[in-house]
């Protein structure tokens, strides 16, 4: 076979020519050639494809005779091209063929100069519209970033104003914490010198471990000092625990703060990221990521929650605030005016303590005399006494004498009757003057013994007297409210 052409859809072969002629060879059906090639068509080049011949599905009518040499009659004709050519009159175009194929090029050309222009104009519209969109979407995404860093430096400005008044307000707890602190321990002096006169006032003696005025108001200072200590203490307690919730919510605002700081920085990098940057990339799928926990509002109330707690806690604190002023101020009034009784206490007691001392001053003194008086009233006595014995021995010799006289001589004269009166008079006259010398001794006596009562007792009031001057001493300053809060 002899190579002849080629189409775009087909190839043709003939023999191998030959030199000498040759008869044309018997007409071979040939098979019916049918398209399966489905090409895909733009708009406006459906047609593109009708430059194949019509000829292309022609087959040739010359039929073969049953007789070698000889021809059908009627078409059979010589022919008029060269044998070997014959088989090229199967891909032969009519000039209509030729027509149709020009038409259908200009035609196509102009359906897709047209479709070109269109998809170019379309394409200009199209890029034009999208480079808007896009710049438009971009700066708005700028502006939010704008308007978000702006929500965020608002919100910064609010937790930063509102983390300095907390940490104002934690100072001022930790001052008054220990105000409370120091003035608990600056009662214990008062409690101690309370305690102290107690002891001190139980080395009174007999009668004055009375339970008077004094000790009562030490007792009440002493319940007092301990309630108040107790109630300062328990005060404190609850400042402790209210600044460990304040730290807390320190600690809350300074994590929503770094947050916030944290996301200024990104959103501003953000921000600030051009076309032109160099650190921009690709990140395919981000969009698809949703990792947030939160929308605006939600955001906004987390740190308008952390603020408002804040703002509690700021609250809470400044009430305890008040409430340990206004407690020192109270328990500052009540011990000094629990103090001021006791010392009045003291003071009366003191003085009725001096009264009584005096009145038995007094009365030792007037004792004393007396006794006095009374040894000088005995001694008088015994020489009265001793007086009247003279007399009696007289009288009694003389008695003794006159009754050795003889017979009628023994006469109850005058003279008898009066020496036996004489004699029975000094009787009752020494009588009487022993029995009051008895007396007189058992009243000096009984005076001895009063003066050492009286003594007694005044070395009693002595030591009372000196106790509770010494307590007095001892009590001589008590803290004021400034002491207990701590300013002097």
């Amino acid at each position: 076979m002899e190579f002849l052409g080629t189409t775009q859809t087909t190839t043709y072969c003939g023999p191998k020519k030959t030199c000498g002629y040759s008869p044309l060879p018997p007409v071979v059906p040939v098979p019916v050639i049918q398209e399966c090639y489905q090409p895909y068509y733009l708009p406006g080049y459906r047609y593109l494809n009708s430059w194949r011949p019509s000829l292309f599905y022609r087959i040739s009518n010359a039929q073969a005779c049953q007789d070698q040499g000889a021809t059908c009659q009627g078409t059979l004709k010589p022919p008029t091209i060269l044998p070997e050519l014959r088989s090229g009159l199967f891909c032969r175009y009519s000039p209509h063929d030729w027509d149709k194929s020009n038409d259908l090029q200009v035609r196509g050309a102009e359906a897709a100069r047209l479709w070109a222009g269109r998809l170019m104009g379309d394409s200009v519209r199209l890029m034009q519209d999208k480079e808007q969109l896009t710049r438009q979407m971009q700066e708005g995404t700028c502006r939010n970033l704008g308007q978000r860093l702006s929500d965020i430096g608002f919100w910064k400005s609010e937790l930063s104003y509102e983390l300095e008044r907390l940490l104002g307000e934690n100072q001022s707890m930790e001052t008054v914490k220990k105000q409370l602190e120091r003035a608990a321990e600056e009662v214990n002096s008062p409690l101690q010198v309370a305690l102290e006169c107690l002891y001190h006032r139980e080395k009174r003696i007999g009668i004055e471990l009375v339970h008077d005025k004094v000790e009562q108001n030490l007792m009440q200072e002493v319940d007092l000092l301990k309630c108040c200590q107790e109630q300062m203490r328990k005060l404190a307690q609850r400042i402790d625990i209210q600044m460990r919730d304040n730290r807390d919510a320190q600690h809350t605002l300074e994590r929503d703060l770094e947050d916030k700081n944290s996301a200024q920085f990104i959103d501003e990098k953000c921000f600030n990221l051009r076309n032109t940057s160099d650190c921009i990339s690709f990140f395919h799928g981000v969009e698809k990521v949703d990792g947030t926990i939160s929308v605006p509002e939600t955001w906004a109330k987390f740190s308008n929650d952390n603020i408002r707690h804040s703002q509690n806690m700021r609250a809470n604190s400044i009430r305890l605030q008040e409430e340990a002023a206004r407690l020192l101020e109270t328990l500052s009034d009540q011990m000094w005016n629990q103090f001021t009784n006791t010392n009045l206490a003291f003071n009366s007691r003191i003085s009725e303590v001096t009264n009584a001392k005096n009145k038995l001053q007094t009365q030792l003194a007037k004792t004393l005399q007396e006794i006095f008086q009374a040894e000088d009233t005995i001694m008088l006595l015994e020489r009265s006494i001793m007086a009247k014995e003279c007399p009696l021995k007289v009288a009694e010799t003389r008695l003794e004498c006159r009754t050795r006289r003889p017979s009628m001589e023994l006469c109850r004269d005058t003279p008898q009757f009066k020496l036996v009166n004489e004699v029975f008079t000094i009787n009752d006259s020494l009588q009487t003057l022993k029995l009051r010398l008895r007396e007189t001794q058992e009243t000096l006596q009984l005076l001895v013994m009063t003066k050492c009562r009286l003594e007694h007792e005044l070395a009693i009031k002595a030591n009372t007297l000196c106790i509770d001057k010494k307590c007095m001493s001892m009590r001589k300053a008590f803290p004021s409210t400034p002491r207990l809060v701590g300013y002097t």
